[in-house]
């Protein structure tokens, strides 16, 4: 069975009830939630084997983020405790013309501040076929960009296939220290996602033509951008999600894959917005999925858009379904009757 190991961070996500706005709720919804953990679940999900990697107070609070990965079968034996505490963030949903809205509350979590030292990598990478992180975990700190790329350099040199989803976040740092730290951790990438913002913020390289706010993609322009980062860091592949805006609660998801010779663009889904945090999350794992198990390119990028177009669907930070469920989307049956 193939297993993929992934490195970040875990928080506490409080979400107001519904639709109800920061200053209406009297209580929120608990959940446990981050990229590289989200990516763990989903896989997890389809069948195969993976591994969380991360740091966690020695608390009640980050026991129950371990807790809520090991109920899906993610191997958590790698987690050092210790730290001051686990990073949270608030989340409002937005509806209709409204936005979402995150509030971060993150400032010396656990895992911003562990060292290298405290991971067994040899043991953390020990038979893992794919590992995969995020550009949110080298934002968290100098510290914990460190980190990562002492785990970028201990999978390159066990030879296992690396990928990273840049996700940039500007709430954690500037455009130029983004493309400072990437750039180097480029280096150690063999498949590169991300979408039309994360290539302009992080490499400066701006899909031409595209408004994703009018709802207007261009193609051709991503497969341009796609060629600049391969050509710019020898990436294998490159994967965007194209997701048009139409307002908060209703989208256009689909994606293109470029392997620096074809381009592979998926079919599209209109999207009614449920919850879309971990929508690209749940894009990266699947496409994962499809690349580790060797389906045609194809099939795997329309794996990782019908599995991120069900996580729109699911309240949370994690994509709660199986490949089955994936597979009779791929197939076209969207329709969503009941199942009995």
């Amino acid at each position: 069975m193939k297993r993929v190991v992934t490195l970040g961070e875990i928080m506490l996500r409080l979400s107001t009830p519904g639709f109800e706005r920061f200053v209406q709720a009297d209580s929120f919804d608990v959940c446990y939630g981050g990229g590289e953990a989200n990516c763990c679940v989903s896989l997890s999900n389809y069948g195969l084997e993976t591994r969380f990697v991360t740091k966690v107070p020695d608390n009640e609070i980050g026991q129950s983020a371990v807790n809520s990965l090991r109920r899906y079968g993610v191997d958590t034996s790698f987690i050092p405790r210790g730290g001051d505490r686990l990073g949270i963030y608030f989340l409002e949903s937005g509806a209709s013309q409204r936005p979402s809205k995150v509030i971060y509350d993150r400032a010396h979590a656990a895992i911003a501040e562990a060292k290298s030292d405290e991971f067994d990598w040899d043991g953390i990478f020990e038979g893992a076929d794919w590992f995969h992180f995020t550009g949110i975990t080298p934002a968290l700190s100098d510290a914990a960009a460190e980190l990562t790329l002492a785990a970028l350099k201990a999978a390159k040199a066990k030879g296992i296939t690396v990928s990273v989803d840049l996700n940039y976040r500007k709430k954690l740092w500037s455009q130029a220290k983004a493309q400072e730290v990437m750039t180097k951790l480029m280096e150690y990438v063999d498949v590169c996602i991300g979408n039309e913002e994360d290539a302009e913020k992080v490499f400066g390289i701006k899909a031409q033509g595209t408004d994703i706010h009018k709802g207007e993609i261009n193609h051709v322009a991503y497969e341009e951008v796609a060629k600049q980062i391969i050509e710019k860091f020898n990436v294998k592949l490159v994967a965007s999600t194209l997701r048009e805006s139409y307002s908060a609660s209703d989208n256009g998801w689909s994606a293109i894959l470029f392997d620096g010779e074809k381009s592979y663009l998926s079919k599209k889904y209109d999207l009614r917005i449920v919850d879309r945090v971990g929508g690209g999350d749940s894009f990266a794992s699947g496409l994962i999925y499809g690349l580790v198990t060797e389906l045609p390119y194809q099939e795997a990028l329309e794996f990782a858009v019908a599995a991120s177009a069900l996580k729109h669907t699911i309240p949370g930070d994690t994509n709660h379904v199986s490949k089955e469920e994936v597979l009779t989307l791929m197939g076209g049956d969207g329709s969503g009757r009941v199942q009995r």
